[in-house]
């Protein structure tokens, strides 16, 4: 039998019909490869080529680019955020645009707003930037604002427009303020007040010092959130009062309970003895709310702010609002010997740096407790 295994296409077809075996036919083989790779060859060319085809009808059916002010790309930001944030998020966005950047870039468009353009806004809201015109803006709210400016103007970029201030030179030194903290004095005066004729509101100041949990957390608790059996309270809400995305006539705001702020913010805190002592008594039904007042089930946070206010002044303490209990109880656990990764997950923050920075404070007692420890180290 004949076996091809030099020659070309036709001498490999001529030896197969001769009766040589296929296999040993390498011309054939060869060629049938080649043939078959210059076909896939085209294939993806055409593929290629009908891609580009749709490519261009699309950009030529596409409407031509119009450039837009600086007010209509914040409303097209604003529609792109609404879906991504908590409404409490979008209602804060929203009056940040209307209230402080609209009147001021809304009329611009983006490419005119440069470096020193944006230098200028800044040191307008420093120096006036108030709604009533009486003084300038906080330095924190300058920086919510620029972190607004920023993303959107972000957007507009991805969005094809030329983006010419350089906001890594834009920035507002931001001042620290220590956070007012109870003296052991003034602990001591508000529990003994707390703990007379106790009622909710009564309860839930007192929950707040020993918890740290915040006034939104508190006004959204509800005793089935609370576990006596256990010893333990799990956060899992909060509640705000907040604008209406459509407000109507009668009434602008509501009240919404939501999940809190973020993932760690949902947390389960243990609950010592003596905390327990006292709200076992006050025990309810599952679903009724820990703070609450007649003919209502809840007590919104503004309304426990003004009670709260309301103690303290009775008591003699000045210069504190509610959240003041909070740094008060990180302060405690700190100077009681707490880890703070413990500390850290029971206010739940999302890094324990931010504990540190801005929930311990250390007082003068303590201060001097730690000075009084170089007694060892002295040689005299």
């Amino acid at each position: 039998m004949e076996v091809c295994r030099l020659g070309g296409m036709r001498a490999a077809r001529r030896a197969v019909e001769k009766g040589a075996p296929l296999l040993d036919c390498a011309p054939l083989r060869i060629a049938l490869r080649r043939k078959g790779m210059k076909e896939r060859i085209e294939r993806v060319m055409l593929t290629k080529e009908k891609a580009s085809l749709e490519i261009s009808q699309n950009l030529e059916d596409r409407t031509p680019y119009v450039e837009k002010n600086y007010d209509t790309w914040l409303d097209e930001w604003l529609s792109f955020r609404k879906m991504r944030v908590k409404e409490s998020s979008y209602i804060r966005y929203r009056n940040m645009i209307d209230n402080h950047i609209r009147p001021y870039l809304g009329q611009c468009m983006i490419r005119e707003i440069d470096t020193f353009s944006m230098e200028e806004y800044v040191s307008l809201l420093l120096k006036n930037g108030r709604l009533d015109r009486q003084g300038g803006l906080s330095v924190k709210s300058i920086s919510d604002i620029l972190t607004v400016v920023k993303e959107s103007f972000r957007y507009a970029g991805a969005h094809g427009e030329n983006i010419t201030c350089c906001f890594e030179h834009i920035c507002v030194k931001r001042k620290f303020q220590d956070m007012r903290v109870l003296s052991r004095r003034e602990e001591g005066e508000l529990v003994a007040f707390l703990l007379t004729d106790t009622d909710s509101y009564k309860l839930g100041v007192f929950l707040s010092l020993y918890t740290g949990i915040r006034i939104g957390e508190l006004c959204a608790l509800q005793w089935k959130d609370i576990s006596l059996k256990d010893k333990t309270l799990r956060i899992c809400k909060t509640m705000q009062r907040l604008q209406k995305l459509s407000p109507g006539e009668n009434e602008r705001t509501h009240i919404v309970i939501s999940e809190p702020k973020s993932h760690m913010a949902k947390r389960l805190i243990p609950l010592p003895d003596f905390v327990l002592e006292v709200i076992e008594v006050f025990a309810g039904l599952p679903d009724a709310y820990v703070v609450a007042k007649k003919g209502k089930g809840y007590v919104e946070p503004r309304t426990m702010q003004n009670r709260f206010k309301q103690y303290v002044n009775l008591c003699g303490i000045e210069d504190i609002n509610f959240h003041s209990l909070r740094h008060t109880f990180a302060t405690r656990c700190v100077e009681s010997g707490f880890d703070i990764k413990s500390l850290s997950e029971i206010l739940g923050h999302s890094s324990v740096k931010i504990t540190l920075d801005r929930y311990v404070h250390s007082s003068l007692e303590q201060k001097r407790v730690n000075m009084e420890k170089l007694k060892a180290c002295y040689p005299g």
